[in-house]
């Protein structure tokens, strides 16, 4: 069998993880150990924090969505309902864009959503 030399293999596998860790604090960005294990962690909060951004934003918009609701005196599961009985699909981040940048529209919804069933 013949003899295999590393080092390029290895030098490119080194340079490929620092390069990947490069804004990483001390010696995580500058030893390959550490930094391979300081990838490994970053790139598993990247994974789960893309899912969590998800989450996050779902909430926000439900808290500005019930607080715009309130404001006319119904609760953010009376409003979606009263807006579900009258057939009206808009989603959670549409609604919460109108409540905060035009009130005025964000009442006429309330107002759709308070009336009777036709």
């Amino acid at each position: 069998m013949t003899r295999v030399k590393r080092g390029v293999t290895a030098r490119q596998r080194h340079k490929k993880v620092l390069k990947q860790t490069a804004g990483h604090y001390g010696a995580r960005h500058r030893l390959f150990k550490t930094a391979k294990e300081s990838l490994i962690h970053a790139l598993a909060y990247q994974y789960r924090d893309r899912r969590n951004r998800k989450r996050d934003f779902h909430r926000l918009w439900i808290m500005r969505i019930n607080a715009a609701a309130r404001e006319h005196g119904l609760s953010y599961s009376r409003f979606m309902a009263g807006l579900a009985v009258h057939g009206i699909e808009v989603n959670r981040k549409m609604l919460a864009d109108i409540a905060v940048s035009n009130p005025a529209e964000f009442a006429s919804f309330v107002d759709l959503a308070r009336a009777p069933a036709a």
